[in-house]
């Protein structure tokens, strides 16, 4: 990468702000994973209220980013993101104060939560109005690695349970969240070339588009793999191994890390060797790794080694996609980009509720697994069917700079 024309084409400070804001909304977006353990002992929840209790801020959000994307097109991305991040401090709040006393409250507070969620529809298109064709993977690759934020969640969320309450996490939790997003307001700047706001026929002319429901199928594989698995891994990692919540949490963010910190990487690369070279391999090496995983290895540094080598793969996987999405719908980008990420988390929902469920119906968590991982394949043979029209279409040599 040329990194002077990297920072002469886009705005530095607004790609700061997208990371950091990204990384804090989706650091409590699924912050009742890792206090799951916690508030399932002291509710009584079985694995299948469980699982739905960590899924349903995923759906949330998925459904939310829709919201968020027109928000964005009618507003502009920092004004819907500052919308959204108050809805999720109120949130945040209430929970903190009133307490959560029963598993109906904790599938409200993750319906809030998946504000936090959306995040995505708002921070992406931010950083991405600013950046050229040729610099767009890394651009959102960047912005897009504020998904790391899942791994502090798993890192630090269980062991202050355990020191303050898992209720008291929810305040703690408002202080990165609050200053982050003073700083948001003061730093980031919206791209003077946005696109007019589109009315609502031509929101729904987007899905006409065939490579739209690709583009969905493919995000809900490589991000919904990435947050399914961040939001599972504490309960799987404490019900498959024994292991403590804090101890869980650890394990869980060393998986998690993987995934988020190499998504910048996965856009480079992207930019380097073209997005559907680098798509299909992650599919494969993420598939292989999750059926690994599936046979619950005797040793949980094995079974986490596997899910690492996973989540490497789909971290690596968003980054391509969206190295991709920006070519291909760019002047959609701000309702392309809810779209997608409502696919990723349709995606994430799917894998953290059938966890559950497989582990309550069968005793083991292999069947969730592998259904999932038969996914990633079916992607890998969508992406080779498509490839070559892309090639020879909108993403042809003498219409982009970038490579397809």
């Amino acid at each position: 990468m040329d990194r002077k024309s990297f920072l002469a084409a886009g705005h530095t400070p607004t790609l700061i702000a997208s990371f950091l804001y990204f990384d804090l909304a989706f650091m409590v977006w699924v912050l009742l994973g890792p206090l799951a353990v916690g508030i399932a002992d002291d509710l009584g929840l079985t694995h299948a209220q469980k699982g739905l209790m960590v899924a349903t801020p995923v759906l949330a959000g998925a459904l939310l980013r829709v919201l968020m994307g027109v928000l964005v097109d009618r507003l502009s991305p920092k004004r819907a993101a500052i919308i959204g991040q108050i809805v999720v401090i109120g949130a945040l709040a209430w929970a903190w104060l009133a307490g959560i006393h029963s598993y109906q409250q904790t599938l409200v507070l993750g319906i809030f939560l998946g504000m936090a969620g959306a995040a995505f529809a708002a921070a992406l298109p931010l950083a991405s109005r600013w950046y050229p064709p040729e610099h767009q993977g890394t651009a959102m690759g960047i912005a897009g690695a504020g998904n790391s934020g899942t791994a502090f969640a798993a890192l630090f969320a269980p062991g202050l349970a355990i020191a303050y309450g898992w209720e008291n996490v929810f305040g703690l939790a408002l202080i990165p969240l609050v200053a982050v997003f003073v700083m948001f307001i003061f730093v980031a700047r919206d791209a003077p070339d946005a696109p007019p706001p589109k009315t609502l026929a031509e929101y729904l002319k987007v899905l006409k588009d065939r490579d739209a429901w690709w583009f969905m199928f493919f995000y809900s594989v490589t991000f919904g793999g990435f947050v399914g698995l961040a939001s599972s891994l504490v309960i799987y990692f404490n019900t498959q191994y024994g292991l403590d919540a804090k101890t869980a949490g650890y394990f869980t963010a060393a998986c998690v890390f993987a995934g988020s910190l190499v998504r910048p990487i996965g856009g480079n690369v992207a930019d380097r060797i073209g997005g559907v070279r680098s798509l299909s391999m992650m599919y494969l090496v993420a598939a292989f790794f999750i059926v690994i995983a599936s046979f619950g290895l005797s040793s949980v540094w094995a079974g986490a080694a596997a899910f690492v080598c996973a989540m490497l793969a789909l971290g690596m996987g968003n980054g391509a996609v969206f190295q991709l999405v920006p070519q291909r719908f760019r002047r959609e980008i701000g309702v392309m980009t809810g779209l997608v990420g409502m696919a990723g988390g349709v995606g994430g929902f799917w894998l953290a509720s059938s966890l559950g469920f497989s582990q309550e119906l069968t005793g083991s968590y292999q069947p969730g697994l592998l259904a999932f991982a038969f996914l990633a394949v079916l992607a890998l043979v969508g992406l080779t069917g498509v490839k070559r029209r892309w090639r020879t279409t909108w993403g042809a040599p003498h219409l982009t700079g970038a490579k397809i």
